[in-house]
Formats: structure tokens, sequence, C-alpha cells
């Protein structure tokens, strides 16, 4: 599509259908998310000016529903992509390089033909680089474009900008150069591949395959590589309630050891069975065997296995109460879950922070805000960073408000699930 042309139709038209499919139906997000697209298309063509045939892609970040820290288990997930996305504008070329900015960032540049590791590159290079060789790895050629990314998917708030930013490029390759025929799923595992392999983060699939495969999606991951995936159409506005993420702007600087302990402490555990991961350990047996297991594990790691076993079931509930309508039910399994959380899994503050508790305190004053309705728990890895709560629609200004009261302006996010993963756009 002609750049000016993209920019005149946002300009003078209401926002085209697919805006409501990927952002609702509120005419404030809306009406932001139009303003957000002009801005990009217009910076688009303050930086590169020589190009005007263009195209445009989303892919959106995802929140964990249920199964706090079971993935790394081979456990199960409930996850859902989300309104906050990534976004790029798109001029594609045969001059066999790549160049990318990403607001905020400095403009990149690779060649589309050298998929080989850089070592120490890092950074979005690393990831775009990462992306190209899983293409390349599939007999896809890449060949050149130019590209700006903007994202409003908060960073380190558990919804995933890296997995966004990956699926995104990872979109942009496969509609342009494979017709849109790799399947969300693989598209997933081609992010994966860029942010564990070019990037260096070791990391599991559940952020790659919810933001590829979009909507609200069951995961089992007693297969790590191939995943079992079950999409649940559930309208929870409809119903009458709204997801929000409240980011308490806590650091998670220097907690890296104790996200590694959960999953250090739980693996443990598992060996102490002969098996690799919880998973493949029976509830049962690991309950009969604990008078053995303190004389080979931590009492802090058999609270962490026992929180496995009652998550990784609370999943599989939660899925099956919005499968049967029972909202009800599903609230009381989300608010199940954020006790465990708290009182097993222990990732609600670091030991070594004993005195930065802003997720209790997000969750004490989200109870006192819900009362009897709702469900709030702890979001993503924990021990800094977000809460998750499900809202009344009736009550949620007054709960965002709150919120930002204490944690600063703009801090809870009113969010949807998105039906769609990464899509090219047309206007």
């Amino acid at each position: 599509m002609n750049l000016k042309n993209a920019v005149k139709t946002l300009v003078k038209g209401n926002p085209p259908e697919i805006f409501t499919r990927l952002y609702g139906k509120r005419e404030s997000v809306l009406k932001y998310q139009r303003q957000r697209y002009i801005s990009a298309l217009e910076k688009f063509g303050e930086i590169f000016p020589l190009r005007d045939d263009i195209r445009i892609y989303s892919a959106p970040g995802r929140s964990e529903i249920g199964g706090n820290h079971t993935d790394h288990q081979r456990g199960r997930v409930l996850a859902g992509a989300v309104d906050m996305d990534a976004i790029a504008v798109v001029a594609f070329h045969e001059d066999g390089v790549i160049r990318l900015l990403s607001e905020g960032y400095e403009l990149i540049e690779i060649s589309a033909e050298d998929t080989e590791i850089h070592e120490g590159e890092g950074g979005s290079a690393a990831l775009l680089r990462g992306v190209v060789a899983g293409f390349a790895k599939k007999g896809i050629r890449v060949g050149g474009f130019d590209a700006y990314c903007t994202s409003d998917v908060i960073c380190g708030g558990g919804i995933s900008s890296s997995a966004a930013f990956e699926v995104l490029l990872a979109t942009i390759i496969d509609c342009h150069y494979n017709g849109g025929q790799t399947a969300p799923t693989e598209i997933a595992r081609i992010a994966w591949f860029a942010e564990s392999v070019y990037f260096g983060k070791k990391c599991g699939l559940l952020d790659q395959t919810t933001s590829a495969v979009g909507g609200l999606v069951a995961i089992d991951f007693c297969n790590t590589t191939e995943p079992k995936i079950e999409k649940i159409d559930y309208p929870f506005e409809e119903k009458g309630y709204c997801l929000c993420i409240t980011d308490t702007k806590s650091s998670h600087a220097d907690l890296t050891d104790d996200y590694v302990a959960i999953r250090e402490e739980m693996e443990r555990v598992a060996t102490f069975f002969g098996a690799s991961a919880l998973r493949e350990v029976k509830a049962e047996d690991f309950y009969a065997k604990i008078p053995q297991l303190r004389e080979y594990a931590s009492d802090r790691a058999i609270l962490r296995a026992s929180h496995f076993f009652s998550e990784d079931k609370r999943a599989e509930l939660e899925a099956d109460a919005l499968r049967n309508d029972d909202l009800g039910r599903f609230l009381e399994l989300v608010n199940e879950s954020g006790v465990s959380s708290y009182e097993l899994l222990q990732n609600l503050y670091s030991c070594s922070r004993p005195f930065e508790q802003s997720l209790p305190l997000a969750i004490m004053l989200s109870k006192r805000s819900l009362g009897d309705r709702g469900a709030v728990r702890v979001h993503g890895g924990g021990f800094a960073g977000t809460i998750q709560a499900f809202v009344p629609v009736e009550i949620a200004e007054g709960y965002v408000a709150e919120m930002d009261r204490i944690f600063g302006v703009g801090s809870c996010h009113r969010l949807s699930v998105r039906p769609i993963g990464g899509v090219e756009i047309t206007l």
C-alpha cells in the first residue's frame, strides 16, 4: 500500500475493522491506536524517505493467566495474547540488506545473507539475525527490507516484549517471503530459536507460542518441543470482567538468582525420583516420600514442588471452567493460584530484599478494592514487576485509579485478550 494513502485512510476514516479485532471496541483505545499507527507511518517516512510502498505488521504481548512457573517443569499453562503489541511499517527491496529502527534504539543493519552467529552482537540485531537464520534453515530465502518498529508492550512487566518483537520479525518474513504459509507453532519455534541460540537467553516456548497463536490458549508442555495447544474462546468482557495488569515499577535487577533457584529447587526434587522434571513425578509419590526428601532437598524446595503439583492441575481446571462457562469457578481457581504462589512458590519478594514488597502490597490493595469479587495473583516470574487481576467492568475505572494512585499514573493497564497472533494489517 502507498504510505501517504495509508496515513490519509487513518486520518479521515474510522478505525479499520481489523483494529476492533486486535484492540477491542473501547473508543479511547481505538483512538489511541489510530494515532499510534499514524505516528509510526510518518516516522517511517522520515527515516526511509525513498520508500513509499509499505506493509504493516503486528504481534501481541502475552499474559500468563494460569500455571505460574509450571512450564519449565513440563507442566500446563493457560495464557492469553493481549492487546499490547509491537507493530512495524516495512518496505521490501532487493538490496540484500535489512535495516531496522526500533523506537528508542539505534538503527541496526545486517546482511540478509549473513546468518552466522556474531559473538557479542546481542540486542535486536542478534534477534533479527536469528529469525532470518531460522527461516534459512527451512530453505526460505530472505531478501532485504527497511522497517520501523514501535511497541507498547511494557518491558519487564511479564508481558514478554521480547517474544512480541521476535514474532513480529518472523511474521514479516513469513508473510512476504513465504506467502504466510508457516504455521503459528513454527513461527513460535523460529522466534524461540532466535532468542535462545542467537540472543543467548535460554527460555521455553510459552511466550513465543502465545504471541504467535493468539487468543486464549491452554498449553501442555509434556513434550517441550511439540506442546499440545488448544485455543479457548471466552469473552471475559461480555461476561462482565476485564483483565488488569499493574506494573509496580519494582526492579528485576539482580534477581536472576531468585528465578534460577525456583527451577533448580524443583529439579532437585525431581532428581530424587530419578526424573528430569516434576511432570514425570506422581504427586502421591512426592507426598509419601517427604520425610526422605527432607534429607535430600531443602524445605523450600519441597514447598515449591508442592506448588507445581497443585498449580499444574489448577491450570487444567481453569481451562475446564472456561470451557464450561463457569466464570465463578475460574475466578476461585485464580485466587487459589495467587495464594499458592505466595505461600508455597514464594515468589512475591526476594529474600535478599525483605523490605521491598511491592507485589504483596499491590495484591493487598487489589483485594481491598475487589472485595469478594474478581481475582488477583502474581503475574509472570514474580519477585518484582507486575500483578494480574480480573476486575468487574463496572468498577474497573476505580480500580485502575487506585492502582495508579499508589504506583504512579499509567501503572495499571486494562487489557483485553487478542484473538489473533502475528498478522499483516491491511487498511
